[in-house]
């Protein structure tokens, strides 16, 4: 066993008063107690003056793309013996980032389902191949539909995924599909929400059009992703639907969580998100992306469960590990420090199916924590700079 002491705390939901200590036993805590309590002999005590809480979750991520510009679509092509080692690089990279679970949102080939418990790595909580239309967003990946789409989400239960993705709208990995359009009719996804149900999986919808997401909030999907609202007259977020979305208790994922240092390095944007700038007349990409925390104020304004998820691994500015700079945009967006953590955390944890397992520091509960220093309270950027990290109990070297 051993003892973690720390100056401050965050136990998922709030953050405790005065000091505490987190007593562990292999992978799991045992106890957490507030103030200068009292350990068993011969337990290992260490104390930190920073901030002890659970580790971060990333709930979109691509771990076989290795975050360089058009890393995915090369996956696509790539033996399975190479991604597998993309994959390993990509989790260390979150472990080192204070990430102890992510939420794989597309593979290839399933080979993300074979990292899901590896020692000192995070958990993987793997959709294999994401379900899309013939040539439709991310095609490259295997997951294209044709004829039976129950039959597909029966084929992507059977291998033992976790949670099934779905294309509800084109995207901007994949030229000449229609960011601003749905792949699928309502119907069309009812028929994947029922077979995923059905099988005990929940589904998740990527979906930057207004339609697309109109339509999968309509077929009963679980979690909307990157919710861009696109109109070919701009992007809309209409309260109607957000009030809808909170009623239905739809988690939502903004893929935010970009370092905004390679906005500015960038000599142009991709020329099908160029493309659309110039018909939205959005000056820039990065004007688009502050928009975008604002939208967070009207999430929380109207009380839709947000997480975190940055679609890290979809290039330099989404390098995985980004998690943390997610809480940041949410405190930008008028959240609470500890409802941002929350987001990042317990309720991740609830969208991701680990409630109860992971994203709170408590008795039971894995030893998934993070520790920074300072008061992170007051600064939530001291998340950029973890002290320590243990994944299931496993300290992760932070070199």
């Amino acid at each position: 066993m051993r003892a973690i002491r720390a100056a401050h705390a965050f136990d998922g939901i709030r953050f405790l008063s005065g000091d505490a200590t987190v007593l562990l036993d292999g992978d799991r805590i045992v106890g957490l107690e507030t103030g200068r309590v009292d350990v068993p002999d011969r337990v290992e005590v260490t104390e930190y003056d920073g901030t002890v809480l659970p580790g971060l979750i990333d709930g979109h991520t691509h771990l076989v793309a290795d975050a360089t510009l058009g890393g995915l679509e090369r996956a696509g092509a790539m033996p399975g013996e190479t991604i597998d080692l993309v994959i390993e690089d990509s989790l260390r990279a979150h472990a080192r980032a204070g990430v102890t679970t992510v939420r794989d949102l597309g593979d290839r080939d399933f080979r993300t389902l074979a990292f899901r418990e590896r020692d000192g790595l995070p958990r993987v909580v793997a959709s294999g191949p994401p379900l899309t239309t013939p040539g439709g967003h991310c095609h490259f990946l295997g997951g294209a539909v044709e004829g039976d789409l129950r039959a597909a989400v029966a084929q992507h239960a059977e291998r033992g995924v976790d949670v099934i993705k779905v294309m509800a709208s084109g995207g901007f990995a994949t030229p000449g599909t229609d960011q601003m359009g749905a792949q699928f009719t309502v119907a069309e996804l009812a028929e994947l929400a029922d077979e995923a149900h059905a099988a005990g999986l929940p589904l998740v919808a990527h979906a930057h059009s207004l339609i697309g997401m109109q339509n999968a909030l309509a077929a009963g999907v679980d979690g909307i992703e990157h919710f861009s609202g696109l109109t070919p007259e701009g992007p809309r977020i209409d309260d109607d639907l957000l009030d809808e979305v909170a009623r239905r208790g739809v988690y939502v994922d903004l893929t935010m969580g970009n370092d905004r240092a390679f906005h500015a390095l960038m000599p142009a944007p991709p020329p099908q998100f160029a493309e659309l700038m110039a018909r939205l007349g959005i000056p820039s990409f990065d004007a688009f992306y502050l928009s975008r925390i604002g939208v967070f104020r009207r999430l929380r304004e109207h009380g839709v469960a947000v997480i975190t998820g940055v679609d890290s691994g979809m290039g330099p500015a989404k390098r995985h590990g980004n998690a943390w700079r997610t809480v940041g945009e949410l405190v930008q967006g008028g959240y609470t420090v500890a409802e941002a953590l929350a987001a990042a955390t317990s309720v991740a944890a609830e969208a991701c199916g680990l409630g109860g397992e992971t994203g709170r520091l408590a008795q039971r509960y894995a030893a998934d924590v993070l520790i920074v220093d300072g008061d992170l309270s007051l600064d939530v950027s001291l998340l950029s700079s973890p002290r320590e990290v243990l994944v299931r109990g496993t300290r992760v070297d932070l070199a």
